[in-house]
């Protein structure tokens, strides 16, 4: 019902964001009071349209009295939502830790979170895993070129299409054609290829490694804040795994921290290209 909503809405908005309304995790996290700022400037553009009498601002704001106040259910506690609440404060945020978001496969994060969305604007981006095709094959050259020239950082781990582990991984995802070891080739040349056209100054701001160890995870770290995750499955492809977001907290606690550790210790024994 949401989505049909959200689609009516956007026609009128722009024809293009028709079919990018919220997936049921994330249209969780909206309508639960959990988000640290405004979703993506896109949804809040079709969410004015859908409720014109609010701005995006006053959608996810706490709700005012006044309109609690017409509706004594809204917040009274019967004896269930009470033990429900009771039950929170027993466990605390430590039950999902940093974690913000989780889709089931690869594709339906890359349909919410573009990596445009992910990447434009970034200071820093750290990234491991097989092929990086996130980065190497879904985001342009030219914005990728313009923003490490503007000063942004980016280190990318590739797994060593000359070693023993992508062949090991090829042969658990079924491919006969080193598919893996060829599109992994080619995606480091993509980066190479860019870094010999930056300016002398920002070449050094673009670094590429690989490594040789069994792939467990893609690790992709944005601004040292915003951490995705995406594991690999046995026998199933990586466009099929589940994917997290995982927003790191000052505590030092949480799954940003793992990850982060993760990426550098790969990092450290990775080999320069």
């Amino acid at each position: 019902m949401f989505r049909a909503a959200y689609d009516k809405a956007a026609k009128t908005v722009a024809s293009e964001l028709v079919g990018t309304a919220p997936s049921r995790a994330q249209l969780h996290r909206w309508t639960s009071g959990g988000l640290k700022r405004l979703p993506y400037t896109d949804h809040c553009r079709v969410l004015e349209a859908m409720f014109p009498e609010w701005t995006a601002d006053e959608l996810f704001a706490p709700c005012p009295a006044n309109i609690l106040a017409d509706d004594p259910a809204a917040y009274g506690t019967s004896n269930e939502r009470t033990d429900l609440e009771k039950a929170t404060d027993l466990v605390g945020p430590a039950v999902h830790a940093d974690v913000t978001a989780v889709f089931a496969t690869r594709a339906e994060f890359s349909f919410t979170y573009p990596p445009h969305a992910l990447f434009d604007g970034a200071s820093s981006i750290r990234t491991a895993g097989l092929s990086l095709n996130m980065l190497c094959q879904q985001y342009p050259d030219q914005r990728l070129h313009r923003m490490i020239e503007d000063g942004a950082t980016l280190e990318a781990l590739f797994l060593d299409p000359e070693g023993q582990a992508i062949h090991d991984r090829e042969r658990e995802e079924g491919y006969t054609d080193n598919h893996l070891t060829m599109l992994t080739r080619l995606n480091i040349e993509v980066l190479t290829r860019l870094r010999k056209r930056l300016s002398p100054e920002a070449q050094g701001r673009l670094s590429v490694a690989v490594y040789d160890e069994t792939i467990r995870f893609n690790i992709t770290l944005i601004n040292d804040h915003l951490c995705v995750m995406q594991p690999y499955l046995p026998n199933a492809r990586g466009v099929d795994s589940p994917t997290f977001l995982a927003e790191r907290n000052p505590t030092g606690t949480g799954l940003y921290w793992t990850f982060d550790e993760i990426f550098n210790s790969l990092w450290k024994r990775g080999r320069s290209v």
